[in-house]
């Protein structure tokens, strides 16, 4: 009972019980949550020394009400059992700092490598706690910035569009005109091809259907800014796609700089500045490829599991059946 994620709600519909009857009986008698060594600070922590591994990730979840918790995971256990290291209330570093140093020196000098956001409460707890380890960020924060910067150009020429196309009625009205709406060669407005667009610009161009690629063409034939932000953000996804050498990475990273200087481009100007800033943890992806993804995975069960117990009230009997899941 204590090694999968059965709900009362489930419990009850398939044993025609009372769920609430039978999820208090489970937790005051049929587990062993009331000698849990743990139970007494589980609300604020809970620690897994045994589960620290070279390979590690740090990541943060909100578990109830918005209250975030930042978790250490081992990314050899996969998503399984053994990969919940530790679970610590809020996203400070001294708060977390002090858990961690609960774990004995040794043990924690044994860690090779953390992966991370970019958060600089995480480097500071990584630095802290694991000071022999390498820091790596996760390529994918970065790409996501990147995609954000072009759907913030995107969206700006919507709302453009928007109200080029109000005043452009109103004015036809003030004229006892029939406003005639603008189609493009696709069979598009103007405000329709930037709706339709969101989705092919997430994606490599060779990726993009025949409907896109129309599309596309029409798009930066328009709006060429919006061009230059799709080519920056594709050719930054290629440098962590294609490039194996570190070396090689951080050559084509100066060039990638040099294009966003040319391109003149506030949004990506940020970006680069953010790059510049982790430039060292960005590069470290190259020595092992590492990235985030067990810990992002992870939050997804996580939530999974919290929405099919339809809210969490109890913090630390939650705390007490997720480890016995994932750690």
């Amino acid at each position: 009972m204590d090694s999968y994620p059965i709900t009362a709600r489930s419990l009850e519909l398939f044993f025609h019980v009372d769920g609430v009857q039978l999820e208090r009986q489970y937790k005051e008698h049929l587990s062993d949550y009331q000698q849990w060594h743990q139970k007494e600070h589980a609300a604020n922590y809970v620690l897994f020394s045994e589960n620290i591994g070279p390979h590690m990730s740090i990541d943060e979840t909100c578990v109830s009400n918005g209250e975030l918790y930042t978790i250490l995971s081992n990314k050899d256990a996969k998503g399984g059992k053994g990969c919940i290291a530790a679970v610590v209330l809020g996203t400070k570093s001294e708060d977390v700092e002090a858990v961690l140093d609960r774990i004995a020196p040794d043990i924690r000098q044994k860690v090779e490598e953390v992966t991370m956001d970019m958060a600089n409460t995480m480097r500071k707890i990584i630095r802290h706690s694991f000071p022999k380890a390498t820091q790596v960020i996760d390529r994918f924060h970065i790409q996501k910035l990147a995609c954000d910067a072009v759907q913030e150009i995107r969206i700006n020429y919507r709302w453009e569009a928007i109200q080029d196309e109000t005043d452009a009625m109103e004015e036809a009205k003030g004229k006892a005109e029939t406003y005639k709406t603008e189609i493009l060669a696709n069979g598009d407005t103007r405000k329709q091809l930037l709706v339709r667009s969101r989705y092919l610009l997430f994606k490599s161009a060779d990726k993009w259907t025949q409907s896109q690629k129309e599309r596309a063409a029409i798009l930066f034939e328009l709006y060429p800014k919006l061009k230059n932000a799709y080519g920056l953000s594709h050719s930054l996804r290629m440098i962590f796609a294609k490039n194996t050498v570190k070396d090689v990475a951080r050559v084509a990273l100066a060039k990638w700089y040099n294009k966003v200087e040319e391109a003149k481009l506030d949004s990506f100007n940020v970006i680069a500045a953010t790059l510049y800033e982790h430039y060292q943890e960005v590069l470290n992806f190259f020595n092992n490829r590492a990235t985030n993804a067990s810990a992002e995975s992870l939050n997804a069960k996580i939530k999974a599991f919290r929405a099919s117990l339809r809210g969490v009230t109890d913090i630390p009997f939650f705390m007490f059946r997720l480890t016995k899941i994932y750690a």
